[in-house]
């Protein structure tokens, strides 16, 4: 089994569309590394990464936000294809199992959701945390609080 982790901002909102009955959130999350090459010269380089997301359960959409950035895990699935100019390319793909918004949301309070008094996301508080069956990803999901946000963190 391969398991893919990572942390990134998400390049734009995500979108939901409803396949064979069954719920897809897809987004993009792309990562930024700094370096210095050969020269001496500082480059950046960005991976990005498509998400595909199979779940019953959409109430992690409105916090699904260009700009923000999530911890997410699941399988890779890498495609290749023909690009405009007709060469050879490919993309990384992941299917989501598991998600979690990672810091706070700068006390933002999503788009047609009420604010309750001291319940939105923010450093202070434990970031929510998504994630489907282990043995059937499109299978429905269930939100759960991490107790110590840092915890869940991959390093």
């Amino acid at each position: 089994m391969i398991k893919l982790q990572i942390i990134g901002n998400l390049g734009k909102d995500c979108i939901v569309k409803e396949v064979n009955g069954q719920n897809v959130i897809n987004f993009s999350v792309v990562h930024s590394e700094r370096y210095k090459d050969k020269q001496g010269n500082q480059k950046e380089r960005a991976t990005w990464v498509e998400c595909a997301y199979w779940t019953d359960k959409t109430g992690v959409v409105p916090y699904l936000t260009k700009g923000k950035t999530i911890y997410a895990e699941g399988y890779p699935e890498a495609e290749a294809y023909m690009n405009k100019e007709n060469q050879a390319a490919a993309t990384l793909r992941m299917r989501v199992q598991t998600i979690q918004l990672v810091g706070g949301v700068g006390g933002e309070t999503p788009q047609n959701q009420p604010s309750s008094g001291g319940s939105n996301f923010n450093q202070s508080s434990p970031a929510p945390s998504y994630s489907s069956t282990p043995n059937n990803p499109v299978a429905s999901t269930t939100a759960s609080i991490a107790s110590d946000a840092a915890d869940d963190l991959p390093f």
